[in-house]
């Protein structure tokens, strides 16, 4: 009996680790890699305008990780995941409120430009949302699945125009683990 408290301890601490660390761990496991770009969306509903303004009033944006975490903040309410074929424009996303990794990735990548441009940091930094593959432990895992879904996946770097700097964000994963950055290389 003894053993089986140790051992569920042992589980519970284990599973109580992995939670508290599971962005490093995850960036330490799975790399992004790009091999296109998808289109640059501004914000031209009226709709849309109003929700972004109405989210960041109340913040006082400073510097790019309040940016990225407000962007993250606002399509995680605003968005919800389907595996169906939907908009990909930000402006309709606003009204459909579903999406896919491409959707998610257009979404954030418009919300942090357009607060980037009300923060007057568009000559430094620049959100771009990507195509790319992800890699487990160095093995593309894209090449497992036959299924189109599974083809690429869709994700948001930041870049620093001055520095070089490039930061990887995933909106689709934060949606459901509340990982913030990703591992990107670029190639």
């Amino acid at each position: 009996m003894q053993i089986l408290k140790r051992i569920t301890l042992i589980i519970i601490i284990l599973v109580i680790v992995a939670f508290v660390f599971r962005g490093w761990i995850f960036r330490h496991m799975v790399t992004y890699k790009s091999f296109g770009l998808r289109e640059e969306y501004t914000i031209t509903d009226p709709t849309f305008k109003n929700l972004v303004a109405g989210h960041v009033a109340s913040q006082d944006l400073m510097d790019i990780t309040a940016i990225i975490n407000s962007s993250l903040s606002l399509t995680s309410k605003q968005l919800h995941f389907t595996a169906s074929d939907n908009e990909l424009d930000p402006n309709q996303l606003v009204k459909s409120r579903t999406a896919h990794c491409v959707g998610y990735a257009n979404f954030f990548a418009t919300v942090c430009n357009s607060l980037i441009q009300k923060q007057n940091l568009s000559d430094e930094w620049k959100a771009t949302a990507r195509i790319g593959h992800l890699y487990l432990f160095g093995t593309d895992i894209h090449v497992y699945f036959k299924t189109s879904f599974f083809k690429d996946h869709d994700f948001v770097t930041l870049e620093n125009k001055t520095s070089g700097e490039v930061l990887a964000v995933d909106p689709t994963l934060h949606d459901y683990s509340g990982i913030r950055l990703v591992r990107y290389r670029s190639e």
